[in-house]
């Protein structure tokens, strides 16, 4: 069965028996690697579009300032679109995240392998023009309420930069040609002038 999705989410609800565990959830989206999936927790499957040129572009752009960045600093881990598990039960998929060395030491090769039980110490998610910004900011919310230290979503439509930060009201960025890391990657700076050119 071929299935077209449009280039919104779709939500599906699987009604025969229980909501996926994460090990059935894994080999789902191994097999269905064409689209992004995330885990509500409910249990409802979210299906999403795979990103539009500009977008990958951008993130491909964030990813290789970020990844330069964490190779040097070397305290941990740059991850693009990994799985993560959540102490509240979804799983999510960041464009970009980074997770400290030593929280990965203590899981075991098969977890490594498969999607992480943990929040990452760090994420970076970009708006599609497909998104509805009040609820990818929701899921921003959601990754401080997981434990991630600090949390960027970047609108480059609207050239603006979100910072999220636990037990802070969110600040916004408007039109800045850079944004600095703090606290987990303190020392980072994400220029940001090619990511709000259209290509």
């Amino acid at each position: 069965m071929q299935l077209e999705l449009p280039d919104v989410e779709i939500r599906l609800r699987i009604e025969d028996g229980p909501p996926m565990d994460d090990e059935q959830l894994f080999e789902f989206c191994q097999d269905n690697r064409l689209v992004r999936i995330e885990r509500e927790a409910s249990g409802e499957i979210v299906v999403m579009p795979l990103p539009g040129c500009e977008t990958s572009h951008r993130a491909c752009d964030t990813i290789s300032q970020f990844g330069d960045w964490a190779i040097r600093d070397g305290r941990g881990f740059s991850l693009a679109n990994c799985g993560f598990l959540l102490p509240d039960g979804v799983m999510r998929g960041p464009h970009i995240s980074w997770v400290l060395k030593s929280r990965l030491a203590n899981l075991t090769k098969r977890q490594k392998q498969r999607f992480l039980p943990l929040c990452p110490d760090f994420v970076i998610e970009f708006i599609s023009p497909f998104d509805r910004l009040n609820k990818v900011q929701a899921k921003m919310v959601e990754w401080i309420d997981n434990g991630a230290s600090l949390a960027w979503l970047i609108d480059a439509d609207r050239r603006t930069v979100y910072i999220y930060r636990p037990r802070r009201e969110p600040e916004q960025l408007v039109n800045v040609d850079h944004v600095d890391g703090e606290g987990p990657v303190a020392g980072f700076r994400l220029e940001l002038s090619d990511i709000w050119q259209e290509l």
